[in-house]
């Protein structure tokens, strides 16, 4: 795969071309992009997945979930409806997609919709749910024909997008300075330690404009397994052989995280949204034990099997506090 995207090289300066030209076309008003009279954030990145946009959004609903009558708006990738949704009981992956069905099932206070129109996805949210006060965008940052209000940037720590280019060779969906149209870049996947300098230097290289800030971000996992009738403690597992299967855009942080544990297992790595066949359930099921992610845990038919566990994250951001101001007085200026 990486040496048929290096002999499609040839074609990244038509795909920068065509994508800086509609991002110019949207900055001139020749495409037409609607604002909101409430607030509308997006959880975006440059490049293409692998950067923690859904613990992003899980961090903004525990933020503002209690103060206000919240939303969250995303494509619903990898699901087999076409048309908008709201997520209700029973509803599956295949109705929304994955990741808003983590949301769904771990946010009990918040509405969760797909669309992937997102301009008439709002549109339906607010005819359906008058009193509806902030909408989170996820993985909209590209989707010009909505203008957010706070558009937050990530960048994975060992991925930066001043290292990339764009598609088809690189990762990049637009050139690297559609960054400039986010209040916020954050860094995510660091080191737990990183040094003042360090982030300097990462900072200098993104080179934000004067109204942007940089933050750093990690990820922190729990200590407890869950299933869907238990829990368990992860250090408990050492010495006992089980199975990873992950089936996310960057699995690495956590096959080392476990690995640096000390950990026995063997790892059975899917694409993104991976679309498990009956073949591949079977055989996963038939192991003794599996660990998966959150996002991946809903897809494996988890109630059959009290053996599947799923390792809970949360993101940990430095200077939370300045984050969380820049978010909340953002939303309070629409009163």
């Amino acid at each position: 795969m990486k040496l048929f995207r290096k002999i499609l090289f040839p074609f990244v300066p038509l795909y920068y071309v065509v994508v800086f030209l509609r991002n110019k076309f949207y900055d001139w008003s020749l495409f037409r992009s609607k604002s909101y009279t409430f607030p509308v954030l997006c959880v975006g990145n440059l490049s293409v997945g692998g950067t923690g946009k859904t613990p992003m959004i899980e961090y903004l609903v525990t933020l503002l979930a209690s103060n206000y009558k919240l939303a969250t708006l995303s494509r619903g990738y990898g699901r087999k409806s076409k048309e908008f949704q709201i997520a209700m009981p029973n509803i599956t992956s295949k109705d929304i997609g994955d990741e808003p069905l983590q949301l769904f099932n771990k946010f009990k206070n918040i509405t969760v919709a797909v669309d992937a129109d997102r301009q008439n996805g709002l549109k339906q949210l607010k005819e359906t749910h008058p009193l509806l006060e902030v909408v989170l965008l996820d993985d909209a940052f590209q989707h010009r024909k909505v203008t957010a209000g706070f558009n937050i940037v990530l960048t994975a720590y060992d991925q930066l997008y001043c290292d990339d280019i764009v598609l088809p060779t690189g990762n990049l969906r637009e050139p690297r300075a559609g960054a400039k149209r986010a209040q916020v870049i954050v860094v995510t996947k660091c080191p737990d330690k990183m040094s003042g300098l360090e982030k300097t230097t990462i900072t200098k290289r993104l080179h934000p404009e004067s109204n942007q800030t940089v933050f750093f971000s990690s990820i922190q996992y729990s200590e407890t397994l869950r299933s869907s009738t238990s829990s368990r403690v992860l250090k408990a597992l050492k010495g006992t052989h089980f199975t990873l299967v992950t089936g996310i855009a960057n699995p690495k942080p956590l096959v080392t995280y476990l690995s640096e544990m000390g950990l026995d297992f063997e790892h059975l790595s899917y694409k993104d949204h991976h679309e498990f066949s009956k073949s591949e359930l079977e055989r996963i099921h038939s192991k003794s034990l599996v660990v998966t992610t959150e996002k991946d845990f809903t897809r494996l038919n988890p109630d059959t099997n009290d053996q599947i566990y799923y390792l809970p994250i949360q993101l940990k951001i430095d200077n939370a506090s300045e984050f969380e101001s820049l978010v909340e007085t953002y939303v309070e200026e629409f009163g």
